[in-house]
C-alpha cells in the first residue's frame, strides 16, 4: 500500500513492511507482554479485601416484594433492596444486604429521595469504619453499627430538608419554603442483614418483623402519637398531640412522631431512628418489612403465619419453585399479604418485602 507521508501511522506501516516476518512477530510479542503487565499493574492498584475472603462463600438471601397503590389516591411508598451492597471492614469484608421500605406522606418526593440515596449514604458510613469486629466486645460492636445507622438517617434527613423542585438557584429560597414541600416526609425502616446479625433502624410507623420458629419477633415499634414515651417527648419539646376522628396526630397533622423530612414540624418530629441489633439464630425463618398499609389491618402474628404456611407449602411441593433467583414462597407470601390487606379494606398504599433466612 502507498503510505501518506507526514502521518505517524504511515511511518509505522513503512517500518513493518520493510521488516522481516521474524522481526514483526517479536515486536508483537513485546507489545502483548507490555499490555499484560500494564493490566496486571492496574489490577494490583485496586483496593481488595484479604485474599482469604471468598466472594462466593455467602449466597445472597432470596426475597420477594410487592408494592401497590391500593385505595390511596397516589403512590407514595418506595421499596429498596440492594444485595451485597457493601463489604465493610467492620463485617470482616463480608457482604451486607440492604432492605428498606419508605412510606411517604404529603407527596412522593421524600420517599423517592430515600430510595435513591439511603443505601448510598449507609454504604459510605459503613465503609468509613476502620475497626474489625474481632477486636470489639458485643456492646462495642453494636455501638459502632448504631452510630453508622444514626449518621445515615441524619444525613438523609438533611437532604430531605433541602428538597427543592425549582429550576434555578434564583428560586431556591422560594421553592425550599413552599408550604407543600414543608409538609412532605417519609417513614424509613431499614434492615441490614449479615451472616451473623440483623441490624434495624426505624423511623416512623413502617415495621420490620422476624419470623422465628413460628413466632413473630418485633424488630421495630411503631412510633405513633399514642405511645406514652413518644407523647412525652413531643410535649417536652413544646409540641402537642391532638385527637380527632382519625386518631392521635402531632399538632393534629402527622400520624407518626418520627419521620424523615416534614420541615414544618421538624422542631418536634425527629428523624433519629430507634435501633435493634440482633444475633441471628438457627430458628430464624424469614423477615417481613412493610408499610402501615399492611400493618393497619394485619397483625405481625398473622403475617408471620401466612409466610410460614407459604414456606411449608413450597417445601412440601415437588416444585421447590424458584422465581427471580429465589424461592417462590417469598414472592407468593408478599402477594398474599398484599391481597389480605386489600381484602381487609386497607385505605393506604401497601408495600411488603419478605426475606428468606434459611437459604
Amino acid at each position: 500500500m502507498m503510505p501518506v507521508y507526514g502521518s505517524q501511522r504511515s511511518l509505522i506501516l513503512m517500518e513493518e513492511e520493510l521488516d522481516s516476518p521474524n522481526s514483526c512477530r517479536e515486536r508483537r510479542r513485546r507489545r502483548i507482554e507490555m499490555r499484560r503487565k500494564l493490566a496486571s499493574d492496574h489490577r494490583n492498584t485496586k483496593k481488595l479485601p484479604p485474599a482469604d475472603i471468598n466472594e462466593n462463600s455467602e449466597p445472597s438471601p432470596a426475597y420477594g416484594s410487592m408494592s401497590v397503590v391500593g385505595r390511596a389516591r397516589e403512590m407514595e411508598d418506595e421499596i429498596s433492596v440492594k444485595m451485597n451492597f457493601c463489604r465493610p471492614k467492620i463485617n470482616g469484608y463480608r457482604p451486607v444486604h440492604f432492605f428498606a421500605v419508605f412510606d411517604g406522606h404529603g407527596g412522593h418526593q421524600v420517599s423517592a429521595l430515600c430510595k435513591e440515596n439511603m443505601h448510598v449514604i449507609v454504604e459510605q458510613e459503613l465503609m468509613r469504619v476502620k475497626l474489625m469486629a474481632e477486636g470489639l466486645t458485643g456492646g462495642e460492636l453494636e455501638e459502632v453499627w448504631r452510630k453508622a445507622i444514626n449518621r445515615s438517617f441524619e444525613r438523609m434527613d438533611d437532604m430531605a430538608l433541602t428538597l427543592c423542585q425549582c429550576d434555578g438557584v434564583e428560586k431556591f429560597r422560594v421553592c425550599r419554603y413552599h408550604p407543600q414541600l414543608s409538609m412532605v416526609g417519609s417513614t424509613a425502616v431499614v434492615v441490614l442483614l449479615t451472616q451473623e446479625y440483623i441490624i434495624v433502624g426505624n423511623c416512623g410507623d413502617s415495621r420490620a418483623v422476624l419470623c422465628r420458629n413460628g413466632q413473630a419477633v418485633p424488630l421495630s415499634v411503631d412510633q405513633k402519637p399514642d405511645r406514652e414515651d413518644e407523647r412525652a417527648r413531643i410535649e417536652a419539646l413544646g409540641g402537642r398531640i391532638l385527637f380527632s376522628g382519625n386518631g392521635a396526630r402531632v399538632e393534629g397533622i402527622l400520624a407518626m412522631t418520627r419521620a424523615i423530612g416534614d420541615r414544618f414540624l421538624k422542631q418536634v418530629v425527629t428523624s433519629e431512628p430507634e435501633y435493634i441489633f440482633m444475633k441471628r439464630e438457627a430458628e430464624d425463618v424469614s423477615l417481613i418489612l412493610g408499610s402501615d398499609g399492611l400493618w393497619d389491618v394485619l397483625s405481625s402474628e398473622l403475617s408471620c403465619e401466612v409466610v410460614h404456611k407459604c414456606q411449608q407449602e413450597n417445601l412440601n411441593s415437588d416444585l421447590m419453585a424458584v422465581h427471580d433467583g429465589g424461592p417462590l414462597y417469598t414472592t407468593m407470601a408478599a402477594a398474599i399479604l398484599v391481597r389480605f390487606a386489600m381484602g381487609r379494606r386497607s385505605t393506604d398504599n401497601i408495600s411488603v418485602i419478605v426475606v428468606d433466612l434459611k437459604g
